[in-house]
């Protein structure tokens, strides 16, 4: 094959095989999770005690859904497998809605989270000769750490400069030349306001690709992203509980997130009946992760809404691919009984000229009925002109969103940098309606 690998034999593997080898990896983590005991209670109660209870893939469907309250139940150790001491390294969540939730890693599984993160970087093109700086966050969130031992396996020069401070930022890209970043969507629309802000062209930089992550965004922000910064922007998907990044990454055709088969057993469920969906049918991702050690996880619950893309990639890896992520099951905002993604409202807002990159969607309560305001940055110049364009640009953006999800909402314009930015995942929604 002539497209850029880092691992050739596993990710051209002919499909026949891939599949052999999935279902002796799986036979591993059922003997992994039976040391757990939580899967041994839920296993054993359906009559599955040995490994070679599963004789092949389609098994799988045996197997009981994991949730994130499971993990919170389980927490701290309930899905420990191995003794702590061959523990190196742990993740854990805020608990800031609940009980936290932990992955526990073994060597064994950093140095297999590495290897999936080095794969992702170099199907993108990107190689030894880069210059990666890391904008994300370190600690306890996973993708500043998993991106940053993948970018070292390959060899590129890591710059871990962290979350904020947009001025260090600059800085160190125009000092030490990057070639690659990664960061938030939200966070690299920021970024190119304070280039534009200190007077920096970005035909200056040496940048050339960025890999977006850790928020759901339109093909549109993708688009107005690769057109300020002049890269090329590469779609990624990870989450904790399946280690981090390096699920799944586009690669050089940016034609879908290939996702890693041998390192995960991928199934597209409906939330509300959980059964199977035929490829091209949106639904909730599950996923079961192959080759972990300390925390195995079967058939987990991700919540994150894609679909499968059919067809053969260009680049001739036969590991399926994912659509763009629509959002999560349960981000659906129902606005006076209409279901409303926060995607949908994205989409449109990004496709219009004049309007920012930057927006806020509240909700509140108007007597009995819901009210939809969505917030926006729009272009300064149109505060110096005459009130009517303002009143006519409003009036245009809430048709415009009326189309697109079926309710008008109310629209406010907002002078560039007034609305809040966010340093790590934008927080787009606000819902003041009471809880009950």
């Amino acid at each position: 094959m002539n497209a850029p690998a880092w691992n050739p034999a596993i990710e051209f593997m002919e499909r026949e095989a891939l599949e052999r080898l999935q279902l002796a990896y799986l036979r591993n983590t059922i003997a992994w999770a039976l040391k757990t005991p939580f899967y041994k209670r839920r296993l054993t109660g359906i009559g599955l005690s040995h490994p070679e209870d599963i004789a092949s893939l389609r098994d799988v469907r045996r197997l009981p859904y994991t949730t994130k309250d499971d993990l919170r139940d389980a927490y701290p150790e309930g899905l420990l497998a191995v003794d702590r001491e061959e523990v190196v390294r742990l993740h854990t969540s805020s608990g800031t809605t609940g009980a936290p939730t932990v992955i526990y890693h073994t060597q064994h599984d950093i140095d297999g989270w590495t290897e999936l993160v080095a794969r992702c970087i170099v199907a993108t093109g990107a190689t030894r000769r880069d210059v990666f700086q890391n904008m994300t966050n370190y600690g306890l969130f996973t993708g500043g750490l998993g991106l940053h031992y993948g970018a070292e396996r390959v060899g590129m020069l890591v710059i871990p400069a962290s979350s904020g401070n947009t001025s260090r930022q600059i800085q160190l890209m125009r000092n030490f030349c990057a070639t690659v970043v990664h960061a938030t969507p939200s966070y690299l629309l920021h970024l190119q306001a304070a280039l534009a802000g200190e007077g920096v062209d970005v035909a200056e930089l040496a940048l050339q690709k960025a890999f977006i992550g850790a928020e759901p965004h339109s093909e549109e922000t993708r688009h107005k992203i690769e057109g300020l910064l002049d890269v090329k922007a590469y779609n990624s998907y990870g989450l904790s509980e399946m280690n981090g990044p390096g699920v799944a990454f586009e690669c050089l055709h940016q034609t879908g997130l290939h996702l890693w088969e041998d390192a995960y057993i991928l199934e597209i469920i409906d939330p509300e009946t959980l059964q199977p969906l035929a490829e091209g049918q949106t639904g909730e991702i599950v996923l079961t992760p192959l080759q972990r050690q300390a925390t195995p996880l079967l058939r987990y619950r991700t919540r994150d809404l894609s679909h499968l893309v059919s067809g053969h990639c260009p680049c001739g890896r036969v590991h399926r691919r994912l659509a763009r992520l629509q959002g999560r099951s349960d981000d659906l905002l129902i606005i006076n009984g209409v279901n409303v993604f926060p995607s949908q409202i994205e989409s449109a807002l990004m496709k219009m000229p004049g309007v920012g990159t930057n927006y806020l969607i509240q909700m509140e309560k108007r007597g009995s009925l819901d009210r939809l305001l969505v917030k926006t940055e729009v272009d300064a110049t149109l505060f110096a002109g005459p009130p009517r364009a303002l009143d006519e640009l409003r009036e245009h953006i809430g048709e415009v969103l009326r189309s697109a999800i079926l309710v008008k909402p109310a629209v406010e314009l907002h002078p560039p940098g007034s609305l809040p930015v966010s340093e790590g995942k934008a927080k787009r929604v606000l819902d003041l309606r009471p809880a009950f």
